[in-house]
């Protein structure tokens, strides 16, 4: 009986504890809205920071976003593409994303392609248009990649299928011609 009744104890302990540490992850993340949404910078940064470091890949990928627009905080873009690569590895769409425009335009980050396509790839894995229009692109120009087209149009019917307007303008033109 005292067995049984250290295991009930024992699971409500670890509920207890996954509910709080689910809890402080929303928290954090949603405090840092908050403080974003109210002209707090400062507090917003460091509410994104702390969901980040507890696994909120939305407080990472914010973080980013803070570091490189420089909104409120000291503009850093090595720091951006820290964040957003840890966002992108807990399957943040938005995270890959910017990391491929980061690595397309070589944005405070050596120019590079091949990995623009691999985060843009990611990020279209997870259903985001954006990056499966971004990765349209790259195949449509042959930017650093070998042109192909109909890998082009298939991106492009994608960002489409997740009604991202400029995959379905890339599709309509090459449909028309013949791809």
């Amino acid at each position: 009986m005292k067995k049984i009744l250290l295991g009930i104890l024992f699971i409500v302990i670890i509920g207890g504890i996954l509910f709080s540490v689910t809890k402080l992850n929303t928290n954090y993340f949603d405090d840092g809205l908050k403080a974003y949404e109210s002209g707090n910078k400062t507090k917003a940064k460091e509410l994104f920071g702390k969901a980040c470091d507890i696994g909120n890949s939305d407080g990472c990928f914010n973080l980013g976003v803070l570091y490189s627009s420089g909104d409120g905080i000291k503009q850093d873009k090595r720091k951006a593409k820290e964040f957003y690569k840890k966002a992108c590895d807990l399957k943040n769409s938005g995270g890959c994303h910017n990391l491929g425009l980061f690595y397309s335009n070589g944005d405070g980050i050596r120019q590079d392609k091949r990995k623009a396509k691999e985060f843009y790839g990611k990020a279209c894995d997870l259903n985001y248009g954006a990056g499966c229009h971004n990765l349209g692109l790259l195949y449509y120009n042959g930017d650093g990649i070998r042109q192909d087209k109909r890998k082009a149009k298939e991106f492009y019917g994608k960002a489409c299928d997740l009604e991202y307007n400029e995959g379905c303008k890339g599709y309509r033109i090459l449909n028309e011609d013949g791809f």
